[in-house]
């Protein structure tokens, strides 16, 4: 089974349309006792440029963004390979979109 970690780019089945993409893993390991699930930003190369969305610059996906406002939850079964770990300016950059998405202290416009 997949073991992800935080700030680590997994190609996802996200299940609906039968979708497969890239998706940066947001939550932190899982423990013994807990449900076998991951939280991911999924990126997407249809850029609409709100404010939140993050530009990602990394070899191993096309041109495209992480889109905080895609943020889910799945099966860790679902995560079906490791493409890479995304730099820490880029992790904070969606970390931020995340704050500001969720009203979450640490942003310019949340609490």
């Amino acid at each position: 089974m997949a073991t992800p970690s935080r700030g680590e780019d997994w190609l996802v089945d996200i299940g609906y349309a039968p979708k497969v993409r890239p998706a940066l893993v947001v939550s932190v390991p899982i423990e013994s006792d807990e449900r076998v699930l991951t939280t991911v930003v999924p990126h997407t190369t249809s850029i609409r440029g709100t404010r939140f969305e993050t530009p990602s610059d990394v070899r191993w996906l096309k041109d495209g963004s992480f889109d905080a406002q895609g943020i889910g939850t799945y099966p860790t079964a679902k995560l079906i390979r490791k493409l890479g770990i995304l730099p820490a300016d880029q992790l904070q950059a969606v970390e931020s979109c995340i704050r500001l998405l969720l009203d979450l202290p640490g942003t310019a416009d949340g609490g």
